[in-house]
């Protein structure tokens, strides 16, 4: 086997570990957030409690921001556990960047280790997605953000 072969496979080998990772983290902490919203359901009725409502959204975005800020910090800790970037701030910067394919490219890694900072962009994009999906189902199963000039009442 080549080098050139070896490090292919190193690249594919810790990425899907880190996919597979962030998939499970994400997977589970949507599931969190599902329970926590049919916990408070009993307290949210349609046309009522608009404020609870928001504060429901709200409760989401920011466990999204925590899921996605675990997803970056694990990449960034990788990063580090391979030598790619000298502190752990540039570490965090890069995979912040990368994971949200920002990629302003200040910061790069070696040809090395390259493949899995790209995988983490797809990575990122995916779950990032995700999140999205999950967010607008929830605005949208709230209708919080309906206005009553949007329904018509008799």
């Amino acid at each position: 086997m080549t080098l050139q072969t070896w490090q292919l496979l190193s690249n594919l080998g810790v990425a899907s570990v880190m996919v597979t990772i962030t998939v499970m983290i994400h997977f589970w902490g949507l599931l969190l957030l599902t329970y926590v919203m049919s916990e408070s359901r009993h307290h949210l009725r349609p046309h009522e409690s608009r404020l609870r409502q928001a504060i429901l959204i709200i409760f989401v975005v920011f466990g999204i921001f925590a899921l996605v800020t675990v997803h970056i910090w694990l990449y960034a800790a990788l990063y580090r556990v391979l030598g790619e970037v000298p502190n752990f701030e540039s570490a965090l910067y890069f995979s912040t960047t990368t994971f949200t394919c920002v990629g302003y490219g200040d910061i790069l890694i070696s040809p090395r280790w390259r493949l899995v900072g790209a995988i983490e962009s797809a990575n990122g994009v995916i779950l990032l997605a995700w999140s999205t999906t999950f967010l607008l189902s929830v605005t949208s199963r709230l209708r919080v953000l309906e206005h009553d000039w949007l329904e018509r009442r008799d």
